[in-house]
Parts: structure tokens; C-alpha cells; sequence
């Protein structure tokens, strides 16, 4: 690993000449200087140079904090196998066999083993994937303890100690930039069961990534008796996506204000719930529909609303609870 070494020139300044504008650091770096001769302490400097180079550029706040962004991102996502064909030996006249068809040939008890692994694998990661962030953070805050040493003498005898340090953080952070990205899926089991004749097709399984489903807090509003509701996805499906919304009064003060909660299949990212009490707190949670590829959903967005206070002598909220009407309309934006 190579680093840039930027000389800071002080073997070349005299201690003595007159330098009113010295800051702090230049006093403390002077008298830290008068503990080494001239040239341990240009390989000190030298060292200082290399260690706070890697702790702004490859080891920077901004980077880890970007990566813990990442990370919590990654904790939201859903998880999905992805079955695609591989490519067909040279001169093979079968035609490449689609993934719907692949399904109609893959064993569904092995496909829900697979899919087992495919749990497992994704909850490892993303416990790999914390663990390595961690040790990122140790080193870091190890690192810049060093550079706050007020004896430079302890920095320059365990300099080797220090050059492993950076080498193994190094290391942990191509690591973690290398399991960022959901892998295949190791195949242990035949998937495709004996169909005679025809040529089995050969098969590979990864990991794919969904992002997370997020309510837009701006534009979901609470009125009277109803509430709209919108949300989005931050990286567009190209196919239009089924999603699950739920809901429920909170603190419900009758039996039949307990009737006041459902599951609403929703094919669009807006939809309106009608014949709501009001002055009263909803909870409404939105996911994807469930899947046959999913694999690990760890995370779901809900979102909390006040219904608006009803008029003076309006409809006790007994009637308003009553399943006589449609508890839910679709939204018409």
C-alpha cells in the first residue's frame, strides 16, 4: 500500500527566528522537536504526514458517516433470488429458456430451501456488514488518539505496529465495499427435477436488492374523517409494483371502534382511507405485496396521523364506526 508523503519542511526552519504568527500546534510541534534529532524527526513528521493523510482521504468522517447511511439503507431494502439462465453451450439449438418458463421446471420444495439459504445468507451479510463498519470506527478513533500523542517517541518506535494498522483497515474497508453488493447464491442442491428427454437448463441464483417503501410525510394528510396517503420508491421499478397497506385505530375505547383496521392490496403509490373517526391517531404501515422470489423483508415503513376534530353536535363516533359504507375508496388522483 502505497501513501503519499507530503513533507512538512521543518528541518529546514529555524526554531529561533522570529515567527509571531505560530499557532499552538507550531509551539507544541517545537517543542516536541527539541525531544529527537533532526533526523528522526523529519521521519516522524514524515510518519504524521502518512497517518493523517489516510485519515482524511480513506478513513475520513464524510466517508464513514456515508457508509452508515448506507448501511441503515441496506437494513430497510427487501431481499429477493433472482433466478437467470446462464448461457447455453456453443452450438446448442435450444433456445435460451426464460425465467417464467425456468419456474415451471425448478422443484418448489428445493426452491423454498434455497430460499432459506438465501435468508440466511442476506442476515449474515448484513451482520458481516455492521461488524466491519464497527471495526472501521475503532480504528478510526485508535488512529486519530495517536495523532493527539504529546510524545512522538512512542509514535516513532511503534511505527511498524502502526503501518499494519493502516494495511488491515484498509483491508476491512475493500471488504466492506465488496459486500455491499448482494452476491449468488451457492447452489447445494439440485433445482431442476429429472424431465426426460428434454435438456436440463442450467441455472444461477442471486441476490437481488429491492429499495425500501417510504410514505412521503409532506404529502400524506389527515382530514376530518378520511386520510390521503402517498408514498415512493426511491429507485423507480421498471415494472409496476403491488404494494400492501395496513392500517389501525390506535387506542380504540369500544368494541366496535376495534373493527376499525384492515389490509388493502393497492396497485397505485397513492391511495385515500375514507370513513375515519375524528380527532383520533391511525397507524398505517406500507410494503411491498408478498412475493414468491422474497427472501428477507426486515423492515417496513409506518407512519402515525391525527384525524382533524369533527364540527360542534356532529355524528358521535359510534355511528361514524359503524361497516354500513365502505370503510376504504381508492384515490382518484
Amino acid at each position: 500500500m502505497n501513501f503519499k508523503v507530503t513533507g512538512l519542511g521543518l528541518d529546514k526552519m529555524r526554531l529561533d527566528s522570529p515567527q509571531s504568527f505560530l499557532d499552538t500546534e507550531e509551539v507544541e510541534e517545537g517543542e516536541d522537536q527539541q525531544l529527537l534529532e533532526p533526523e528522526a524527526w523529519r521521519t516522524y513528521m514524515e510518519h504524521r504526514n502518512v497517518l493523517r493523510e489516510f485519515l482524511t482521504s480513506d478513513l475520513s468522517p464524510h466517508l464513514l458517516k456515508r457508509h452508515h447511511a448506507r448501511m441503515q439503507l441496506l437494513k430497510k431494502c427487501s431481499y429477493y433470488i433472482e433466478v437467470l439462465p446462464k448461457h447455453l453451450a456453443l452450438g446448442d439449438q435450444n433456445p435460451l429458456v426464460l425465467p417464467n418458463t425456468m419456474f415451471q421446471l425448478i422443484d418448489p420444495w428445493k426452491f423454498q430451501r434455497m430460499k432459506k439459504v438465501g435468508t440466511a445468507q442476506t442476515k449474515i451479510q448484513l451482520l458481516l456488514l455492521g461488524d466491519l463498519l464497527e471495526r472501521l470506527d475503532r480504528g478510526r478513533a485508535e488512529l486519530d488518539g495517536l495523532l493527539e500523542s504529546p510524545d512522538p517517541r512512542p509514535f516513532l518506535a511503534g511505527w511498524g505496529l502502526v503501518e499494519q494498522r493502516l494495511a488491515d483497515l484498509s483491508a476491512v474497508m475493500d471488504s466492506f465495499l465488496a459486500m455491499m453488493v448482494p452476491g449468488r447464491l451457492h447452489i447445494k442442491h439440485r433445482l431442476v427435477s429429472d424431465i426426460g428427454a428434454t435438456k436440463i437448463p442450467h441455472i444461477r441464483l442471486m441476490l437481488s436488492t429491492k429499495m425500501p417503501v417510504m410514505f412521503d410525510r409532506k404529502e400524506s394528510v389527515a382530514h376530518q374523517d378520511w386520510v390521503s396517503l402517498r408514498w415512493f420508491v426511491t429507485v423507480q421499478p421498471v415494472v409496476p409494483e403491488q404494494f400492501e397497506l395496513r392500517f389501525k385505530l390506535l387506542e380504540p375505547r369500544t368494541q366496535q371502534e376495534c373493527t376499525q383496521c384492515g389490509i388493502i392490496p393497492v396497485a397505485t403509490c397513492t391511495f385515500d382511507v375514507h370513513n375515519l373517526l375524528p380527532n383520533r391517531a391511525y397507524k398505517f404501515t406500507i410494503k411491498r405485496a408478498e412475493s414468491y422470489t422474497l427472501v428477507y423483508e426486515p423492515w417496513r415503513d409506518s407512519l402515525t396521523l391525527q384525524t382533524m376534530p369533527g364540527p360542534p353536535g356532529g355524528p358521535a363516533p359510534s355511528r361514524l364506526g359503524k361497516p354500513s359504507s365502505p370503510l376504504t375508496t381508492p384515490s382518484e388522483r
